[in-house]
């Protein structure tokens, strides 16, 4: 393929997608949604002008690219969530990684990710054809392979940061929790031993705090701001806490006590996993020293022999 018929491909390709998005964007080619029937009947209710409306907030650094292709994006995002059926697990995830983000924004996302690893494959097809080194089959698997790897990456990104952020937690929460039992002793009730915590500490398990007491003077019980954040946790430490608070305000235990023996579980656990990782590593230090050192220590050790050895014949 010359550099020519390239240039072509490219430019057809460029007119190709150009057509077809005016071609989607057409009224007749789209189903009126009920909001936007409705619309005409509720413009008396909105009295601003629209001139004054802010725009659309861009979340990408692409401009007014992203206002021409966000269109095709949701439409393609609804389409596949019809064949989703991981939407309930997925904002799960997204509350654990504490993302203010719904499934549907994180889908729109991955499918970024993935046209954004069909472009490259795209690209080092063409330029692999160009060269004349790459059959249509492999640069079809190249192409297909890079868009789907962009889609998943996204997903082990959330992962990553979702395992992260549980590791801050854990972090945070002996401290935490030593510190609102001293509020407690003191003489505070659990919602200013939280607000407490609010004001003078920081970190993601402050944050999550921050939410509950949130919840709380929007008119949720204590307690059950306190289950829904356990659920939106999801980690064992933390599930303990919320229920040690739960059975202590409900049958009036001391709290203290039970904050106390909580951190120290919690600092046990972390040395037990340190304890661990440090296991590991000893058995990952073998590798270089059997194969890197040990071999040049004895190498060093019996070289001079050999040549005195080769001097004495």
């Amino acid at each position: 393929m010359t550099q020519l018929m390239t240039m072509g491909v490219l430019a057809g390709t460029g007119l190709g997608t150009g057509l077809w998005l005016v071609l989607a964007r057409l009224p007749s080619m789209r189903r009126t949604r009920f909001v936007d029937r409705i619309a005409p009947q509720l413009k008396s209710v909105d009295v601003q002008s629209r001139l004054l409306a802010a725009g659309p907030v861009n979340v990408t650094p692409f401009g007014p690219l992203e206002r021409i292709i966000r269109p095709v994006l949701l439409d393609a995002v609804s389409w596949l969530g019809r064949f989703n059926l991981g939407t309930t697990v997925l904002s799960k995830r997204l509350a654990q990684a504490g993302r203010r983000q719904t499934a549907v924004d994180f889908r729109a996302e991955q499918l970024l990710w993935a046209v954004l690893g069909l472009a490259i494959g795209i690209l080092l097809a063409l330029v692999s054809a160009a060269g004349g080194g790459l059959d249509p089959v492999t640069g079809i698997v190249l192409t297909i392979g890079l868009a789907a790897g962009g889609f998943l990456l996204r997903d082990y990104m959330l992962t990553v940061q979702i395992q992260r952020r549980e590791t801050k937690m854990l972090a945070e929460f002996p401290s935490l929790a030593e510190l609102m039992a001293l509020a407690v002793s003191a003489g505070e009730s659990t919602t200013g031993a939280l607000e407490r915590i609010c004001r003078s500490a920081q970190g993601e398990l402050a944050d999550e705090f921050a939410t509950v007491l949130a919840d709380t003077r929007s008119g949720t019980p204590l307690l059950a701001a306190l289950q829904d954040f356990s659920r939106r946790s999801r980690l064992q430490a933390l599930v303990r806490f919320v229920d040690g608070i739960t059975v202590a305000v409900e049958r009036g235990t001391p709290l203290a006590e039970v904050l106390r023996a909580q951190a120290q579980d919690v600092r046990d656990m972390a040395k037990r996993s340190l304890m661990e990782s440090a296991g590991k590593k000893e058995i990952a230090m073998m590798v270089p020293l059997v194969f890197g050192v040990l071999p040049l220590t004895v190498l060093f050790a019996v070289y001079p022999g050999l040549a005195l050895i080769n001097l004495g014949w």
